[in-house]
């Protein structure tokens, strides 16, 4: 049988309600050997192996996990006996974890990101399901070469495209710009094309200190003085959640501007749920760097790396974002 190792994180998929139709939960409460107990009865071809990270609401999720994750990760992947790895996490924080390891982690074994929306004692709990797809997708050889996969809903997503887009039901996330890469079930696994990083390392260098890189979320009225009172003195970087193709008011412009050109990096993504954000011409003089098709929270992943590497030059930084 093929042999997967769990590294479990917490989340919703791990939680507990204490009722089978209450709506507030408590994230994180089942410990993995208590879960794999849990999955042990469905028939699974798998053999799994388990150990616990942490046991976290994913709103808590950052440097120290991911400091734990990743060399876990690492180590399972290095065993010559494990055909995979799969991580259970809570849905909220998922997306930015699953693009963190997908750019630092070789893509040679598959790497399969899960979660649940519903605790595991609710109506219609979907972590079984979704734990069961995500065994599917690790087992299978075709899933090694595709990068971090993130499976929810009978939908897989590569890292670089998912996001969550809703609150509730079981079918919460899309993926932009393309959408899911395959459609799986317990006991099928329909791809919807050809691996695109076979035998490839891992795309960025692993950092434990990662720079502070700040949002500025644009809204209506949003006055210069608000950025600056949000960008400190250790912010090593900025990240615009501007209205429309990453635009933002005139007087920000100019203060964002001004941090540029004096080696603070500025990437301008958008608030919108999806959309390319393309170079405008006044990027050249102003410095800034377009995401593409990144979403904020994932522009803001990136840059941490570019700049824990040292690469602060904003046309450096620019062809990183239009990698595809």
């Amino acid at each position: 049988m093929t042999k997967l190792t769990v590294l479990a994180t917490g989340g919703t998929i791990a939680g507990i309600a204490g009722s089978a139709i209450a709506q507030d939960y408590r994230a994180g409460e089942i410990g993995i050997e208590d879960y794999l107990e849990k999955v042990g009865g469905l028939g699974l071809e798998a053999e799994l192996s388990g150990r616990q990270i942490a046991n976290i609401d994913s709103a808590d999720m950052g440097p120290a996990v991911w400091n734990a994750l990743h060399p876990a990760i690492l180590e399972a992947l290095a065993d010559p006996e494990c055909s995979g790895v799969i991580v259970t996490h809570g849905t909220d924080t998922l997306e930015e974890t699953a693009f963190l390891l997908d750019l630092t982690l070789p893509a040679d074994k598959p790497v399969v990101v899960v979660g649940a929306m519903r605790p595991a004692d609710a109506v219609g709990y979907d972590g079984l399901r979704n734990f069961a797809n995500a065994v599917r997708v690790a087992s299978d050889p075709q899933a090694a070469g595709r990068g971090v996969l993130v499976v929810m809903g009978d939908r897989v997503f590569a890292a670089r495209d998912v996001r969550k887009v809703r609150t509730r039901g079981t079918e919460a996330f899309r993926g932009f710009p393309r959408e899911s890469i395959g459609l799986v079930t317990p006991s099928t696994l329909e791809w919807f094309g050809a691996p695109w990083r076979q035998g490839k390392a891992a795309l960025s260098d692993w950092y434990d200190d990662l720079p502070e890189v700040v949002i500025v979320y644009v809204h209506a009225a949003l006055c210069a003085e608000e950025v600056l009172r949000l960008v400190g003195e250790d912010t090593r970087g900025i990240v615009l959640a501007g209205v429309g193709e990453g635009n933002m008011p005139e007087r920000v412009r100019q203060e964002l501007a001004l941090f540029a050109q004096n080696g603070i990096p500025v990437v301008r993504a958008s608030r919108a749920d999806e959309g390319l954000v393309d170079r405008e011409p006044e990027d050249d003089a102003n410095r800034f760097v377009a995401a593409r098709a990144l979403n904020p929270q994932k522009a803001r992943i990136l840059l941490q790396l570019l700049v824990a590497g040292g690469i602060t030059d904003p046309a450096a930084i620019q062809r990183k974002f239009d990698r595809r």
